[in-house]
């Protein structure tokens, strides 16, 4: 009798590790770059511009992280995407302690990079472990970020009077954490840095994969979930600020919604195993729903936490299951080339959401942002729906 294969190896331990400290940089800068931009301009809907220029940096970005996963594989450029961490967190540092609204947004423009890296860390996980298990090796990947969301909020609020410069602190430790990161990459394999290089047929274009029903509905997904997410959480904080409630407050209910966002992880691969994609992907449109009925609600710090975890939560039932339903979708020849092409609609869609909710909030107000959430809430509700009607239309013309 054959032993069942093991999820858990050292090298899918390690990048789980990897995934928390990627989490603790990028949670970290949605805490604190709003609100240092706040406070460098003074011109409140440009406060979001620095977390704008995070996205943008990881959108431009995705094009070149695939070339260089390509050529010289995931280890090397995943280092690569560190050693960018350390020296953007620097100039991020640097930004704050010289009053520089334009260096500070050039450091996070620069620090797009390691998140373009950071988000082929969930596809790199299926490559770590059986085939099998490939859901839940995304899953417990994206759980990692549970590190972050815990080390992330409290980083900035224990750090940002450390100097007289406020978050000065955030951001040198921001760069201990990317040197950190560095190390631990080193000591994981990946099967691309052992396998003997075949020459492998380009496999299609962009435009043919984007045709695939299946591939543009995840794509669609992947980059409206995550935007939906994004537009909520950058404002959050500033929200929070405008009522009048203290950063700490602000702190407490990041880290919640980061908790929603990835401890589901321990077991959404079990439950999309178990009851399928599209029902975990469907769970997590009407969990999008709840939440801004919640931020509707009230302006008390309990609808801030209470819709944000919510929020977290499903963006990690949509945001698994899309990635999940993209595997499905390419070619191993493919694979750099299709998961560039999510990335970058994710990116992109997260530049559009980061300056629109510093923009809305300011301007409109929280329940003004709230109701334009809606709209891409019910498109990927729509999309999915879609999908299921043409894979049954499939499925009936087959059995003819």
């Amino acid at each position: 009798m054959e032993n069942s294969p093991r999820l858990f190896n050292k090298n899918l331990v390690l990048l789980i590790l990897c995934q928390g400290i990627f989490l603790t940089n990028n949670i970290t800068f949605v805490a604190i770059n709003g609100l240092v931009g706040l406070s460098l301009t003074n011109i409140t809907w440009m406060a979001t511009l620095p977390i704008m220029g995070y996205v943008v940096g990881g959108a431009l970005s995705t094009g070149l992280v695939a070339r260089t996963q390509k050529k010289y594989g995931r280890q090397k450029s995943f280092q690569l995407g560190l050693l960018v961490a350390i020296i953007s967190s620097l100039i991020c540092g640097y930004a704050a302690y010289s009053k520089n609204f334009w260096l500070l947004t050039f450091g996070t423009f620069v620090a797009g990079y390691y998140s373009a890296n950071g988000q082929l860390y969930r596809f790199a996980a299926a490559e770590l472990t059986h085939v099998s298990l490939r859901d839940k090796a995304i899953s417990w990947v994206l759980a990692g970020g549970i590190l972050g969301a815990v080390a992330g909020p409290n980083l900035a609020a224990l750090t940002k009077d450390t100097f007289d410069t406020p978050f000065l602190g955030a951001y040198l430790t921001l760069t201990v954490a990317g040197i950190l990161g560095l190390i631990v990459m080193n000591f994981i394999h990946f099967p691309d840095e052992v396998a003997v290089k075949k020459v492998l047929p380009p496999g299609r274009s962009a435009m043919q994969l984007l045709r695939q029903p299946v591939f543009m509905v995840a794509a669609i997904s992947s980059a409206l979930g995550y935007g939906v997410m994004n537009l909520l959480m950058a404002a959050t904080p500033l929200a929070m600020k405008v009522c009048g409630l203290p950063f700490s407050d602000a702190a407490l209910v990041l880290q919640w919604h980061v908790i929603g966002m990835f401890a589901p992880g321990f077991f959404t691969g079990s439950l999309i195993k178990k009851f399928g994609t599209y029902r975990i992907m469907i769970l997590g449109i009407v969990l999008n729903f709840v939440c801004i009925l919640i931020a509707l609600g009230g302006i008390e710090v309990h609808h801030f936490l209470l819709s944000s975890f919510i929020l977290g939560v499903g963006w990690n039932f949509l945001f698994t299951g899309a990635t999940s339903l993209a595997m499905t979708a390419y070619r191993p020849e493919e694979k750099d080339k299709a998961q560039g092409i999510i990335n970058f609609f994710v990116f992109a869609t997260m530049a559009i959401t980061s300056f629109s909710s510093g923009a809305l909030v300011t301007t409109s107000g929280w329940d003004i942002l709230n109701f334009a959430s809606l709209f891409p809430v019910v498109l990927m509700g729509v999309a999915l729906l879609w999908l299921r009607h043409k894979q049954n239309q499939e499925k009936k013309l087959a059995a003819h």
